[in-house]
């Protein structure tokens, strides 16, 4: 019986019906007997070889090999350059010691020597020192590998950058992860990475960019270099064995420092020590590839803590089974939060949510994937608010249904906003609905005064024709996590994405449209919201205005102590004085309405009767001025002097009379307290770093120097203290705060 070759590419051929038996009973390697080690992508296990295998293979008797396959049925999260680790082992065995060397293949199982030894990751678990001398022997295995010959290896991907074309190289990483990793993946687990505020896109857009990085000659990389995958020789010859090979690619040596630094867990105080001994190592052997290490470095790192996002939260939602405890729950969620914190910065993630929020999150996604919650006892889903009855066309079963049907819907009907997480579900042929929850502890700036809910049921029950969502129910469902279900006032078709205005609204009927919104508003009844509002004495004294500047006044002494201190070296005034200020401007007083109160591109939903536009999220509703609404919409909108003026007229044309009264010159008035508003809301978030990826945010930080000089022009401040330019706004922000990244982005 003739031997297979060790390079030998192909199945193994037939043998005597002996042979066959035995090598069936080695390749079903969940029966066979043996040493067995789980992967996370591979199933390995260690087999001695019968006489007539050992024959077979052309090795001594009583030889061990390893059998690995590849696991069913877990997720795609790595990339891979070549498809076949074989090929790579075939091509690496004559230039590198201590290997596996590839020795047959049958069916999706494949042979390979056995490199005997102590995993490190056995003797020294992450997050321990490793010992000095190891540190030495793995950068010089990275050193090694950097002198492999690219004859070698198998031929690169047609898409595969130029030698030494680094910047290049780093952008086809991120353009591989985004396709090799995240798009396989979208589909079942999108809609988490949105509710954890991880966008579509979040890779996608450093996919064509990259910085300015030093040239360096390309080399094997191993792609996949930890405690796990190298063994501890007895001998010390060679003293690191490297195992798992399928993650192999071609590129910059600096790459594989950073897989090699992100995946190995060193404690934070060894991370120089590595980094120099790698310097070290490859400055001997390969001097080029050293060149910009400190520079570069970093830009790699990024892209690890990116990319490894993907893979650590799909891998912490499968290590909880169908039946889970809560302490399951927590350490999923605390491995997902690290991995998140990880990736905020190269990312921009516009926040990183608590573990709690994160466990309810995962808790929602697993009920509705039928697993359940080990002793929770629990006998009902949720717990109605007694404040919003249920209506006969959506009962607690339809209630049910949508809890139900959340954690399972798709990443395009997932929307995460500054404050809610609103997800799009449909149950039972009934038309889709939206469940709304609060994000993490978010806590707005901007003051809220009503319940959206009451102002919701007021509009319903007026008759009035406002087009707004619907509520169906409000209660609390488990871990103490409120919700309210509203009817979705997107397309029916649900693969249609809400359409907004978000460039303003430049066709008239459209800007025509939302004044007879506002007009109908006028129609809803406002005696009950008052009421809720604690609408006081002060309020009918002073004057909507006078209330107004008030509430902002208490707004800007809310702000944290950063932001009060940022505000005044740039010039805007504390609290006190800002109410001082802003008291002395005056309003004429008109009959109040029902106000919407924040009327941003993004709060305004197309419908697909026309121009018709369906104004959501009420939470900044208020009763008061009716002129304000729409000054508020123009400030927070883009707007042409045509649109402005076609709906200044309209709006009189509409208007009852005790609602109009003396309303032109009150126009600056209320544009001006908005940009003295955003002046503050604005400064904080840039301190703060939160909503910045919220396109309307980015515009309006953007601009912030217009801003601040307007704001200050109107509070009359000072020549002294106007700071259009003012550089001690961009030292007074430190880097990673100036939008929560540090990186420059292309406009």
């Amino acid at each position: 019986m003739g031997a297979i070759a060790p390079s030998a590419p192909s199945a193994i051929p037939d043998f005597t019906e002996e042979s066959r038996d035995l090598w069936d009973e080695i390749l079903r390697s969940e029966t066979c007997s043996g040493e067995s080690m789980g992967g996370h992508h591979n199933l390995n296990r260690v087999v001695q070889l019968t006489s007539q295998q050992a024959r077979d293979l052309g090795r001594p008797a009583g030889t061990h090999v390893l059998v690995r396959r590849r696991r069913d049925g877990v997720p795609s999260v790595v990339i891979r350059t070549w498809p076949d680790e074989a090929a790579v082992l075939r091509g690496i065995g004559d230039h590198l010691d201590g290997v596996p060397r590839f020795l047959a293949r049958r069916g999706d199982r494949s042979i390979h020597t056995y490199l005997a030894g102590t995993p490190l990751a056995a003797v020294c678990p992450e997050g321990k020192p490793v010992d000095s001398r190891l540190i030495e022997a793995f950068a010089d295995l990275l050193a090694r590998l950097a002198c492999v010959p690219e004859r070698a290896l198998p031929p690169r991907p047609a898409h595969w950058p130029r030698d030494r074309d680094t910047a290049g190289f780093l952008r086809t990483l991120w353009t591989q992860a985004d396709q090799q990793v995240r798009m396989p993946n979208w589909a079942e687990f999108g809609g988490l990475f949105v509710a954890l505020g991880v966008p579509e896109d979040a890779l996608r857009k450093y996919g064509p960019w990259a910085p300015r990085m030093s040239p360096r000659p390309f080399g094997l990389l191993h792609g996949d270099l930890h405690r796990g995958n190298v063994v501890v020789t007895g001998d010390g010859v060679p003293p690191l064995r490297c195992v798992d090979w399928e993650l192999a690619s071609y590129g910059d040596p600096l790459h594989d420092l950073a897989v090699h630094l992100v995946r190995t867990h060193y404690p934070p105080d060894q991370v120089d020590e590595v980094v120099d001994a790698w310097r070290r190592a490859m400055g001997r052997v390969r001097p080029e590839a050293v060149v910009g290490l400190d520079e570069d470095l970093p830009h790699y790192l990024d892209f690890e803590h990116a990319q490894s996002v993907y893979p650590d939260v799909i891998r912490a939602v499968r290590s909880l089974d169908r039946v889970f405890g809560r302490s399951d729950l927590e350490a999923a969620a605390k491995e997902i939060r690290r991995a998140l914190l990880a990736a905020q910065r190269p990312l921009a993630l516009r926040t990183v949510l608590d573990v709690g929020t994160i466990e309810r999150l995962l808790y929602r996604r697993l009920l509705a994937h039928g697993s359940v919650l080990r002793g929770s006892g629990r006998t009902a889903l949720w717990h109605r608010d007694e404040r919003v009855a249920l209506r006969p066309d959506f009962p607690e079963s339809a209630v049910e249904a949508a809890l139900r049907a959340e954690g399972r819907a798709p990443a395009r009907l997932v929307f995460n906003g500054t404050t809610h997480l609103a997800t799009v579900v449909e149950i039972d042929g009934r038309p889709p609905v939206m469940v709304r929850r609060k994000v993490g502890t978010a806590h707005p700036v901007e003051p809220r005064f009503l319940d959206e809910h009451a102002v919701l049921r007021a509009i319903e029950d007026s008759g009035a024709a406002v087009r707004a969502p619907r509520v169906y129910a409000l209660g609390e469902s488990d871990f103490a996590d409120s919700f309210t279900i509203h009817s979705y006032e997107g397309s029916p078709d649900t693969r249609r994405a809400p359409g907004h205005p978000v460039r303003g609204l430049v066709l008239p009927g459209e800007a025509y449209g939302l004044v007879d919104q506002l007009h109908e508003l006028a129609a809803v009844p406002t005696d009950g919201l008052k009421k809720d509002m604690g609408y006081r004495e002060d309020l009918e004294e002073r004057g909507f205005y006078g209330w107004l500047g008030d509430r902002i006044a208490d707004m800007v002494g809310s702000l944290s102590r950063r932001s009060q201190e940022l505000a005044a070296v740039v010039g805007l005034p504390g609290a006190d004085e800002l109410r001082d200020r802003l008291g002395r401007r005056r309003v004429t007083e008109r009959e109040h309405v029902l106000l919407h109160g924040d009327l941003n591109p993004w709060n305004l939903v197309r419908h697909e009767s026309g121009y018709g536009l369906v104004l959501i999220d009420w939470e900044m509703a208020m009763v008061g001025d009716p002129l304000y609404d729409l000054v508020r919409h123009m400030h927070l909108t883009p707007t042409t002097r045509e649109i402005r003026e076609r709906m200044f007229a309209r709006w009189e044309r509409l208007m009852d009379a005790d609602h109009r009264i003396g309303w032109e010159p009150d126009v600056e008035v209320y544009r001006g307290l908005e940009i003295v508003r955003s002046a503050y809301v604005d400064l904080d978030r840039l301190v703060t770093g939160s909503a910045l990826d919220a396109p309307n945010v980015r515009r309006a930080v953007g601009s912030y120097a217009t801003t601040l000089r307007k704001a200050l022009d109107w509070l009359g401040m000072p020549l002294s203290t106007r700071t259009a330019g003012n550089p001690y706004l961009a030292l007074a922000l430190p880097p990673a705060e100036r939008g929560t990244t540090a990186r420059t982005l292309p406009a």
